[in-house]
């Protein structure tokens, strides 16, 4: 399902033409590296799921501007690198984030949490997380799809490769919602348009 969303929110990621079968053979090893010493995605899901809500909650409680001056500006960066990870893990790119670029991942800080809304989260997030547990489930399966195009020589699937972008995005949505970094209620629709990636990759070629 294609379709244009409105968020605050904007991710744009350019995917190279052709994946290195090295770099792809690096992520299903760091997989299992991660899940050899207990890293898993889920353990690493359950944890924002539970700390940001309250880590917003609790410098809310502190007053003044705290949360949006000190707090939520770290919550953006750290997120916006994890995001850029699931990128590279996503194989919608194939280079490792060695650090944020920010023209591609853009988390604004315009939420005006209270103590009570941080942690409403908790509840609220469920609908579009739930949705975002089933998108991952086909996720995965394209993945393999995906990673076996690239062991054998052939090209990503645009089709495959636009709807890993759009789980990514339905995931930073989220994220920036359940961390009040916006006020913004994810959109209930996976948004895989390319015309902005086109744009992106046009002016990066200049």
């Amino acid at each position: 399902m294609e379709c244009m969303t409105s968020s605050p929110v904007h991710v744009e990621i350019s995917s190279p033409p052709v994946f290195d079968r090295v770099q792809v053979l690096l992520r299903v090893l760091l997989t299992i590296v991660l899940g050899w010493l207990g890293m898993t995605a889920g353990w690493l899901v359950w944890s924002l799921y539970l700390l940001l809500p309250v880590i917003a909650a609790i410098s809310v409680s502190l007053g003044g501007d705290r949360f949006r001056v000190d707090v939520a500006p770290r919550i953006a960066a750290g997120l916006a690198w994890l995001l850029a990870l699931s990128a590279y893990m996503m194989l919608l790119t194939d280079r490792f984030p060695a650090g944020v670029d920010t023209n591609r991942i853009e988390l604004p800080i315009t939420g005006r949490p209270t103590v009570g809304s941080a942690l409403a989260r908790l509840v609220t997030s469920l609908p579009s997380g739930i949705v975002l547990l089933v998108l991952w489930f086909v996720s995965a399966v394209l993945w393999l799809v995906a990673a076996a195009a690239v062991i054998v020589g052939a090209a990503i699937p645009a089709g495959i490769l636009g709807y890993q972008r759009g789980v990514l995005r339905w995931q930073a949505r989220l994220v920036a919602y359940h961390a009040s970094l916006v006020d913004d209620y994810p959109p209930l629709a996976i948004d895989t348009n390319d015309a902005d990636h086109t744009t992106l990759t046009t002016s990066e070629a200049r």
